[in-house]
């Protein structure tokens, strides 16, 4: 095989020579990609279903002969589709080492690429310099152990090796990450905390929402404390002790306390009184939920040592609640 950079591959088409006795493919081609890729680099090209022969992929114990023609795709090596340069899309980097990424990622960046999204994703942004992440976890999601909905903000973990990926997994599934979130609420609660306890599922009128009616509901447990009281919106503080889509917000609208700017499970700005023109002004800042992660606290995957990560509340969120404070002034 032709011996050329790396970063000048995009397809590559290798016939395993006669010369070569029959072997598994991850030790065949080590050998003769020998200069052209690392073995770390073809373990995760091969896990990433970037090799095939014949149209089907070549698992690392896949027997390799004589004559056999594989087909490599380097192309997803080469990084994703130009990001944004939009700043305000661009996560921070809060910590980094070989095992671990978190990040405090801005409202509007979407986490993974999906039906709606197929690129300038968080996890585009940070595999497009750091291709060993490819084939970490699932395919397409590389490295994503938990998301945050595409206008909420705030702090997050993303592996950076398989051990990595499997271990924060296991802690997320057994609910033992801890994770504080605070959200601008319409409403004025009259308990200074309490705890939602309702099944999440599919809504029965749109399958695209979620709903505490529906059919196939799982168990989803939230709990709030009251912060800060501002007339008709509340700071509360969340900490969800399941990891539900969307159950943040469905749980604080079954009660009552839909998150400002929530355009799917609260009031829209359209349906407010006239005269509403404080929350009317709240929801032209926000433009968004105003719901932020500020603070994740887990076991380090690999030196186990409790670690623990927090985030500012951002702009939006920040002028919102000064906005408040001042109703609240008004009002006193």
């Amino acid at each position: 095989m032709n011996r050329k950079p790396l970063e000048s591959l995009v397809h590559s088409c290798l016939v395993v020579p006669d010369e070569v006795a029959p072997d598994r493919a991850d030790r065949l081609l080590a050998d003769l990609l020998s200069g052209v890729v690392t073995r770390s680099s073809l373990s995760h090209l091969l896990k990433a279903g970037l090799i095939t022969w014949e149209g089907k992929q070549v698992k690392p114990s896949t027997i390799l002969k004589p004559g056999q023609q594989v087909v490599i795709d380097f192309g997803s090596r080469k990084g994703p589709p130009a990001i944004s340069k939009d700043t305000k899309f661009q996560p921070v980097i809060i910590f980094e080492d070989d095992h671990i990424i978190v990040v405090d990622k801005p409202a509007g960046l979407v986490v993974h690429p999906g039906a709606g999204q197929r690129s300038q994703t968080l996890m585009d942004i940070l595999v497009k310099s750091r291709d060993a992440m490819i084939g970490i976890g699932e395919s397409g999601r590389w490295g994503i152990v938990h998301r945050l909905d595409k206008d909420t903000s705030g702090v997050m973990v993303v592996a950076k090796t398989l051990t990595a990926y499997e271990d924060l997994s296991a802690q997320f599934r057994l609910h033992s990450i801890g994770r504080v979130y605070l959200a601008l609420v319409r409403g004025n609660p009259g308990p200074d905390s309490g705890i939602v306890d309702k099944e999440l599922g599919r809504s029965r009128s749109d399958r695209k929402k979620m709903s505490t009616v529906t059919q196939k509901g799982r168990r989803a447990v939230t709990s709030w404390k009251v912060q800060k009281r501002y007339g008709p919106v509340s700071l509360l503080e969340i900490r969800p002790q399941t990891g539900r889509t969307h159950q943040i917000r469905v749980h604080l609208a079954s009660i009552g306390l839909p998150i400002l700017g929530d355009q799917v499970y609260g009031s829209r700005v359209r349906k407010l009184a006239p005269g509403d023109q404080n929350l009317r002004k709240l929801a032209a800042i926000l433009n968004r939920q105003a719901l932020h992660a500020s603070f994740i606290a887990f076991k380090h995957p690999a030196s186990g040592c409790h670690i623990e990560f927090s985030s500012d509340l951002p702009g939006d969120m920040l002028s919102a609640k000064k906005i408040c404070e001042g109703m609240s002034e008004k009002e006193s």
